[in-house]
Order: C-alpha cells, then structure tokens, then sequence
C-alpha cells in the first residue's frame, strides 16, 4: 500500500507550465511519468487549427506518454471562468462546437476520460435555467464520450476559490452525476474526486470515499493548505489513498498541485522514482 501502489499522472495544465505545452509531455517522462493529463490547452478557442491538434499528439506520442485525461473547453481557465456548459449565450455554444473535437482528439490518442466542468453562475441567469442547460450539454457530451468509449467527468470545486461554481460538495456533483446517467441511460458519467477541493469544502474526506468510490471516475489529488505537492501540507493523502483502494478505485489519481517556487521536476520528491512510471 501507499503511494508506489498508485497510478499516478501529471497535470500537465499546473505542473511544467514554465515550459511550452508542447514541451511538457517529454518533460514528465524525464521525470520518469508515463501518464499525463490536461485542462482544454487552447483557451481561446474550442476549435483549434487541426495542425495545432496534430502537433500536440505527436509530443504526446514522442514522449511516450499516454494521456489518461482531458477537459472539455473551459473558457478561461487558469482565470475567471470555471467551464462553459452552463452558462447562456456564447460559452454555451462554444463549448457545443468543443465536445465532437474534444472526443475526436481524445480517441486519437487513446484518452478515455473526459471532464466536463459545470460553469459559474451567471448574474441574472435563472440557475433553474442554468441547471437545465447544463443537463442538456452533458447529455452531448456523454454520448460523444460513449461514441469513443471514454467516460465523462463532473468535478466538484471547492467555495473558497470558485465561489460562483454550485457545484462545491460531494453530492451537489453526484446529483449531476445521476441526473445525466438517467438521462442517457449509458452509465458513463463518473465523478472527478479532487481530495482537494473536498478538503477545502470541509468535507468528511473517508465519508467521502465510503460513499462515493463506486462512482468515482477519475481521482485528482494536492496538499491543503496551499494547493503544493503531497507533505507541503496536511493532508493525510497517502491513507486516504490507500483508502480508495480499499473501496475498489483502481484509477488514474492525477496530480495537480502547484510546484511553488522551484522547477516541476523538483516537485517530486515525495514519490520514489521506482513509482513514477504507471504500468
């Protein structure tokens, strides 16, 4: 038990972003990774160039990492926003245009999780109105998903730092979660368990996994307080990992912490080398 026993992937979304993003791939297998994940890398557009597509996927294949997660767009995210599939007007449509070419990228490289982040509340939206939208894109997108046979993946965030995001708990997201699954009748809508957003919501982190492991799709994890690797903080994530494991997550815990002030590949030492690589 304990770490070596996980499968580990890097966010290549907050870790080695002091390199350019078609760098980062070689860079985590340097560091001895295998698996890598990322936020939509084009922020701007839900629609990039083919070519731009194509480069990234053979960084991906050069480096021989598989990509074992991908969001769908996001709207600016690092910054303001926290998805686009809830929110009227244009993200709403920008993230529709998103989701064939988001699945179609992931089938090309072999990803088969898909994360679909809900979206701030908009002021003057109804959430009524939000919340049915919301449902309608997901809808979309899990079926795209199942088209590949990837699963998608509804995050909860945590209140402190995503204050205008509604879904901050563990069962505001499962709740999503059922309501798509009903929906489809596919069964391929999981929930992303991030420790730590959970953690900074409050939440009862063993409570948590008891109840929700059979549904948990994809596991991400940093240290509280601080956001940093695993030992800059509190949290006991090597047991709570074990934990998972114990109640039958056999997944791909991603990390996504901040580095802080010295290089990524600095950021590792808290996980032997032997451990690095995912079989």
């Amino acid at each position: 038990m304990g770490y070596p026993d996980q499968r580990f992937d890097v966010n290549l979304s907050i870790l080695f972003t002091e390199l350019p993003l078609l760098e980062r791939p070689a860079a985590a297998a340097a560091a001895g990774f295998t698996a890598v994940e990322l936020w939509w890398p084009w922020i701007e557009t839900p629609t990039p160039p083919q070519a731009e597509l194509d480069a990234l996927k053979k960084a991906l294949d050069d480096a021989g990492t598989q990509l074992v997660g991908l969001n769908f767009y996001a709207g600016q995210l690092p910054g303001p926003d926290r998805g686009a599939l809830s929110v009227p007007g244009t993200e709403s449509d920008r993230f529709r245009a998103n989701i064939e070419v988001a699945a179609d990228f992931a089938a090309s490289v072999g990803c088969t999780a898909l994360n679909a982040l809900y979206g701030n509340r908009v002021e003057g939206a109804d959430p009524q109105v939000q919340d049915a939208l919301a449902l309608e894109n997901l809808v979309l997108a899990a079926r795209a998903a199942d088209r590949i046979g990837a699963i998608l993946l509804v995050e909860t965030l945590n209140k402190p730092e995503s204050p205008l995001y509604p879904l901050v708990s563990a069962p505001a997201a499962i709740e999503v979660v059922d309501k798509v699954n009903a929906a489809t009748g596919l069964g391929n809508a999981k929930f992303l368990l991030d420790l730590y957003h959970l953690s900074m919501n409050g939440e009862d982190l063993s409570q948590v996994i008891k109840a929700y492991a059979a549904k948990t799709g994809h596991v991400q994890i940093a240290d509280n307080p601080g956001r940093g690797a695993p030992g800059t903080g509190t949290l006991p994530l090597e047991r709570l990992l074990d934990e998972l494991k114990d109640a039958g997550y056999a997944g791909w815990v991603g990390l996504e912490y901040k580095p802080g002030d010295r290089p990524s590949a600095d950021s590792f030492d808290w996980l032997p080398a032997s451990a690095r690589a995912a079989g």
